[in-house]
Parts: structure tokens; sequence; C-alpha cells
């Protein structure tokens, strides 16, 4: 892998998320995320919401010893996951699939993963644990970004903008189940825009 590759391919999905309002990982969050991975040293991920491949890439560079399975829904963004994926150098390493999270079978992904880490529609967090939890070996970890959704968390549902309501609450019941869940240890970070970490006992 040559640096300058892959500085020059992640300054390109940078780039192009800001242009086209792409959503990725704020810097604080995603350094905390990579921390945290080196910390586990998980040997197989699975990230629920590629976008254009951004995290999954950060992910390859900080764990070499890694394979990441990464799904995207959206035609444009898996495509542009696919081209920046294959610039920096980690195709070997990451595989994407262009399919619905709650559509795909379980049998096209691999029996168990250490991390799983779910970054897509945030009303849907508690049917993507609900599907996918079943494939995290005993002592893996479950890792959960925009938990604080900009501070729309924080605040009373009332003042919450009403097309966000439904997705808040959600997001809510999910943060409530997983803190209270027997077969789970949950801790929230408040970092980037709000990381939850379960880890399976």
């Amino acid at each position: 892998m040559v640096n300058n590759q892959l500085s020059t391919t992640l300054k390109a999905v940078q780039a192009y998320a800001a242009a086209h309002h792409v959503p990725i990982m704020e810097d604080q969050g995603i350094r905390e995320l990579v921390g945290l991975l080196k910390a586990q040293q998980p040997e197989r991920i699975l990230e629920i919401g590629s976008a254009i491949g951004f995290s999954a890439i950060k992910m390859a560079e900080a764990l070499p010893e890694c394979t990441v399975d990464t799904v995207e829904r959206d035609a444009s963004r898996y495509e542009k996951a696919v081209e920046f994926i294959a610039q920096s150098g980690f195709g070997g390493q990451i595989r994407i699939y262009h399919a619905d999270a709650l559509e795909l079978a379980l049998s096209e992904l691999k029996p168990q993963y250490d991390a799983i880490f779910i970054d897509a529609a945030k009303g849907q967090y508690e049917r993507f644990f609900d599907k996918y939890e079943s494939l995290l070996a005993t002592g893996g970890i479950i890792y959960c970004d925009n938990m604080a959704m900009h501070g729309l968390s924080d605040i009373p549902l009332s003042e919450v903008p009403r097309r966000k309501r439904t997705m808040i609450r959600n997001l809510a019941a999910f943060k409530e189940h997983m803190l209270h869940h027997p077969a789970y240890d949950t801790q929230l970070l408040s970092v980037g825009d709000g990381i939850m970490i379960c880890k399976k006992k």
C-alpha cells in the first residue's frame, strides 16, 4: 500500500461527500471507532451502511489482518464505494454488497463476526440488530454511530422536526433496549455524533 495513494483516495472520498451531501463519519468519531477497533483487534467486521466506503477503508487501514464485509442499498453510493475502495488498494480486504440490509440473506455472509458496525437508516437500528446479532461471536462488539443525531436525541421530542420524530423515537427506544439488554454490556460515548458500544456476553 502506497500511503500517498491512500491519502489521495481519502481526500477524494471526503470531497465527494461534501459536494454531494453524503453523510460520512466525523473526524473525531472515526478516530474513536478506529481506536476502539484497534484495542479489540477483530478478524472479521460487518458494516451495515457503506455509504461511499469511507469508514470501511479507514477500518481496513487500521486493521490490516481484518476483513470487512459492508452492505449498501443505494445504487449510486454503492458504485462510488466500489470505485473508492478499489482506488484505496483495499479491494482484497473489503467485500461490498449492493443490497438492502433488511433483505440481504444471512447465508450470503460469514457465520461469525467479531464486530458489527451499524451506520445506516437510524430509525431501523433495532431491526438491524435483531437481524444480524446472531452473526456476532460471543465477546464480539456491536458499534452504533449517530446515537446523538446532531443533538436531536437530547431535546424534547416536540421540538424535533416532525419528519424526524419517528426516527428519533425509534433510536431512543433502541438505546434503552440495549442499555437494559441482559445479553449485552452497553455504554454510550459522547464523541463525534455519539457512538454506542454493545459487547455480547
